[in-house]
């Protein structure tokens, strides 16, 4: 950082926010004692398209009278609208909608959606989330008008192609979770674990058994214990041995004849797998409980092993992260759950049957696709038969499964597992950078030695030495054209960072991300409140996280 003064009495500082031709000059004023120059304001320089105007919403842009499309007659004789919706269900005066033009409309969209960080534009190493290159093909294939343009309402004979589809994935799903029987409803991860936790209950509430524990580690993701709840039931923490994986003596304290069953993903969210997972299945099994698989971490086995081999009677998958169907910002999403042939019967309905019909030029047979909602019109023990119910409106998120279908069918099972092999790679490679750049003396692992997909570090040394935090570093990862890792979770470490590289980021990425944080480090050592000011170089700086959540402001003023 240099540092010069200038007739008026301010500084500037060069102050790094991009790669090394990316510098913005920033106005700083002398802090305390006359030294060490303290950030002023942001810079001016950004990616973003020059907002003339101070609109921030579509609202303020709306000007009276302005259309960006008028259709035109129809031609159709018009009908009295009492005849229509009677007038309690009409509106007292119109809704309050921005009036602008198509190109105003357009280019606001744009520029808001240039304010976002992207998968398209920089590394985003996201523990957890797999956020994993999205191929075009896929979405070339999901466009297509015989899938786009289905209307939900459609009927089974209307829609055998897209039921094929469907009936292929679950087949497909089926094999790499190593359990017989899927339901694609769910329409998200969470979701899945809802219908996951909800099956197990039924399960034993048709034994005739209330049971009302779910064991959770204190590794789990922060759903898990949300979705517990939400199902009535009641959490019981489990512990992390020094390995970190599952404290079987604290487990096996812990399972009783109450024990519903016991929420895990594996390898867990320290990037482990629990070599005792064997055991694990054996104590709950031993209870009478059910093993449920959270699929957040699945990129890290596919086609290496498989949960229902591991003793798991449900597992739930997150399509959009382990098979590339574009995520974030609140969806879409995907979370079919796959379940042993005991759990089976209490899927939720409708299911997809797959009937042997006579052909239509009467020689032979073909197949036809059916969604069965009635339990009655299905056989004793197979899925949906003593159904806990729908879930959801239709029959899941059809885009999301011909894009992850799509994904399957293009790498096949080979495919898959050189994937999660690489995943697996790439994070001990990134790892193994860290350390050779001296990065681990500030930010050592948590847990291990080596790890499986995503690997913890914590920021505690860094915290105590350097006077960073690990929100600082993740801020100071923006100005570098990075999006920061997970921060702060799993909970159990300090100043966490979780840091998932995926398989489909090169060398070089992953090289350049672990110079920039060995930078920021070098940085922090001789001026921590450049970090602890940063970013620079975003559209917005640090806003109050808190205060926006617990005062949100989501409606627009009425002028």
């Amino acid at each position: 950082m240099s540092t010069t003064e200038n007739t008026t009495g301010r500084g500037t500082k060069d102050v790094h926010i991009g790669d090394d031709s990316a510098i913005a000059r920033e106005a700083v004023l002398p802090a305390a004692g006359g030294s060490d120059p303290r950030p002023l304001a942001a810079p001016t320089t950004s990616v973003n398209p020059i907002q003339r105007d101070h609109a921030t919403t579509i609202f303020e842009k709306s000007v009276a009278g302005r259309r960006a499309f008028v259709a035109p007659d129809a031609g159709v004789p018009e009908v009295a609208l009492d005849e229509i919706i009677p007038a309690a269900f009409r509106r007292k005066a119109p809704a309050r909608l921005p009036q602008v033009t198509e190109p105003e409309l357009v280019r606001h969209y744009v520029r808001l959606s240039r304010r976002n960080f992207d998968l398209d534009t920089g590394f985003y190493p996201l523990g957890s989330c797999t956020m994993k290159y999205n191929p075009r093909l896929h979405e070339r294939v999901g466009a297509l008008p015989g899938h786009a343009r289905l209307h939900p309402f459609q009927t089974a004979d209307h829609a055998q192609g897209a039921l094929e589809v469907m009936y292929g994935l679950e087949r497909q799903l089926a094999e790499v979770s190593g359990l017989p029987h899927v339901c694609l409803q769910p329409s998200a991860g969470s979701h899945g674990e809802l219908a996951g936790v909800l099956l197990a209950r039924a399960y034993h509430e048709a034994r005739g058994e209330k049971r009302t524990k779910v064991l959770t580690p204190d590794t789990a993701h922060g759903t898990n214990p949300a979705t517990v709840t939400m199902a009535g039931l009641e959490v019981v923490k489990v512990a992390t041995n020094p390995d970190g994986g599952v404290d079987i003596d604290d487990l096996r304290a812990k399972a009783d004849e109450d024990v519903a069953l016991i929420m895990l993903t594996n390898p867990n969210t320290l990037g482990i797998f629990d070599p005792n997972i064997e055991e694990i299945a054996s104590i709950v099994h031993g209870v009478g409980g059910v093993l449920y698989y959270d699929g957040a971490n699945l990129n890290a086995i596919m086609g290496i092993s498989r949960p229902g081999d591991m003793g798991f009677d449900i597992v739930h998958f997150n399509l959009h992260k382990s098979f590339t169907q574009p995520h974030g910002g609140g969806g879409p999403g995907s979370g079919p759950i796959a379940v042993s042939d005991r759990i089976a019967p209490y899927v939720p309905v409708p299911v997809i049957r797959r009937e042997e019909v006579p052909a239509a030029d009467g020689e032979g047979t073909t197949h036809r696709f059916d969604l069965v909602s009635d339990p009655d019109r299905l056989p004793d023990g197979a899925p949906g038969s003593k159904t806990i119910g729908k879930l959801r409106g239709f029959q899941g998120n059809y885009g999301v499964f011909v894009r992850c279908y799509s994904y399957i069918l293009s790498l096949g099972g080979s495919g898959l597992k050189d994937a999660s092999e690489v995943a697996v790679l790439n994070a001990n490679y990134l790892l193994a950078k860290l350390e050779e750049l001296g990065v681990r003396k500030q930010l050592p692992l948590a847990f291990g030695t080596r790890c499986m997909h995503e690997f913890v570090i914590s920021g505690g040394p860094m915290k105590r030495e350097l006077g960073i935090r690990t929100l600082d570093l993740a801020k100071r990862l923006l100005d570098h054209g990075f999006h920061p890792p997970t921060v702060y979770f799993p909970l159990l470490v300090e100043e966490a960072l979780l840091i998932e590289p995926v398989e489909t980021e090169a060398r070089e990425t992953l090289d350049a991300f672990a110079e920039a944080l060995a930078e920021i480090l070098r940085e922090a050592g001789e001026d921590p409140t450049i970090a602890q000011n940063a970013p620079y170089s975003t559209p917005v700086r640090r806003l109050d996280e808190a205060g926006a959540a617990k005062k949100p402001r989501i409606r627009q003023p009425i002028a």
